[in-house]
């Protein structure tokens, strides 16, 4: 990928790629070809070249260390060193970039000693591009909050790249800068699945009040709350079996969301043929039986693109509102982080249920009902960060969310579980001394508040708070 004359292919490739040209006899394009390219350092000579690029200029040019530069982040295994090349091969400029705390990587990244060979400064723009293919570099690794320290002559260059300052900072005894990237992941989430709703639906009749933006809708006059999800086309399409359990699954959350119990499910099934309709109609029916709610009815169309809703009823005398927090109330996430990454979906869909036991999957859609807590949301393909944003708004308030305490597998970035559909996740909100969640496997905490204001932001250890989302999410109003 080129970025103002650099390139992350390794060098093996653009000579390649040199030769076809010149054996096509195109020399005007060769004859374009920036003078280096940017790839991840990976031998032992390039690590050394670029370390040799620092001490040269921060100890012996600049003076800002005595005798060397290295510290216990060069030491980090997790830290990645992107290195600009020339034609040749030879370091021109380097930059290095990884997590800033010793524990468990929060998301949490600082790019640091951005060095470019006094011969190749200028206008090349060697420095920029290591700049840029940091942070293209940091999103690609989830990361959501990525800062640098950079000497105040170089602040303008950051500026020009995007960058936000944040402080004045003092490193090495010499004034410096703290500059922030900005990530925009979750709020670009946000609104792009959630934010044409409100004007979307100003057209229909009005939610019951208290339960606008609610996972489920409870029928006037009754203990009926009804739900309904259609599975996104493509992923019936070309994984139908797994749409179709996804099809109970995210009715099921929807009801337990609201304490309710499960009594039947509707379903509509659109395939190209019967074979796929019987690979839909597998995954939904497997589903079932393991949750336990019968399949009432429903439509089946054959010849016709892949499409999946299913509308599922419950019931509770004692609807559970996604809007019934208060500034003050904690925010506690309860997520089953048993399972993994569903294939063909790494970092977007976390398969925590399919594995499940069908007692232990009861257990966990039993739990709202259970706790009763003021305030609940099932985590949606807005993610948790967004969910939480959609729990705010109804609420008429904003929320924190404390990064380092939410409840995360192993295998998950940060940046990719604040924006993955979770499986099982319960996003509740309550009086601080509330009970948690009776959640069987699933793991809960506290991790956040909610707050006076809108939006969502978070809470990071060193108590920086970076905005996630800026406002209302739905546009739905309070409930």
């Amino acid at each position: 990928m080129y970025l103002d004359g650099s390139t992350t292919t390794a060098p093996v490739v653009v000579e390649r790629a040199q030769d076809i040209l010149a054996l096509l006899g195109d020399h005007s394009t060769l004859a374009r070809q920036p003078g280096f390219h940017i790839e991840e350092a990976s031998a032992k000579g390039e690590l050394k070249a670029y370390e040799r690029l620092r001490r040269d200029t921060f100890v012996h040019e600049q003076g800002l260390f005595a005798g060397h530069d290295l510290d216990d982040r060069d030491e980090d295994p997790r830290t990645l060193v992107l290195v600009a090349k020339d034609r040749s091969g030879a370091v021109l400029g380097g930059v290095r970039l990884g997590p800033v705390d010793d524990g468990p990587d929060l998301g949490w990244w600082a790019g640091g000693r951005l060095v470019v060979a006094p011969g190749a400064r200028g206008p090349q723009g060697i420095g920029a591009a290591l700049v840029r293919a940091a942070c293209a570099r940091a999103e690609a690794e989830g990361v959501l909050r990525f800062d640098a320290t950079v000497q105040v002559r170089n602040r303008l260059l950051f500026k020009r790249l995007g960058w936000q300052h944040v402080r004045e900072v003092v490193l090495a005894d010499r004034p410096h800068v703290l500059m922030r990237w900005p990530i925009g992941r979750i709020a670009a989430q946000a609104e792009a699945t959630k934010a044409p709703l409100g004007p979307l639906l100003r057209a229909l009749t009005p939610a019951p009040l208290g339960y606008v933006g609610d996972d489920g809708a409870p029928v006037a006059g009754t203990d009926v709350i009804a739900a309904c999800d259609a599975i996104v086309p493509s992923m019936v399409e070309r994984d139908p079996d797994w749409a179709g359990w996804c099809s109970v699954l995210v009715n099921v959350n929807d009801l337990a969301a609201m304490g309710a119990s499960p009594v039947g499910l509707l379903d509509a099934v659109g395939a190209k043929d019967a074979w796929h309709a019987s690979r839909i109609l597998a995954g939904l029916g497997r589903a079932a039986r393991a949750y336990g709610v019968p399949v009432l009815g429903g439509h089946t169309q054959l010849g016709v693109p892949a499409a999946l809703s299913v509308t599922a009823l419950g019931r509770t005398d004692h609807p559970v509102p996604g809007g019934g927090g208060r500034p003050g109330h904690a925010v506690r996430l309860t997520a089953d982080l048993g399972g993994g990454w569903r294939q063909g979906y790494r970092g977007r869909q976390w398969d925590s249920s399919s594995h499940r036991r069908g007692d232990e999957l009861r257990t966990m859609t039993r739990a709202v009902a259970a706790a009763r807590p003021a305030a609940a949301k099932d985590v949606s393909m807005a993610g948790i960060a967004g969910t939480l944003g959609m729990l705010a708004e109804a609420s008429g308030c904003g929320a924190v969310l404390d990064v380092a305490a939410v409840p995360r597998p192993g295998a998950a970035a940060m940046g990719d579980w604040l924006t993955c559909f979770p499986g099982f996740a319960m996003l509740t909100a309550d009086e601080p001394n509330a009970p948690p969640l009776p959640a069987g496997p699933a793991t809960g905490a506290r991790c956040g508040e909610l707050t006076v204001g809108h939006g969502v932001g978070l809470r990071w250890p060193d108590g920086e708070i970076t905005e996630a989302v800026t406002g209302p999410v739905t546009g739905m109003g309070t409930a």
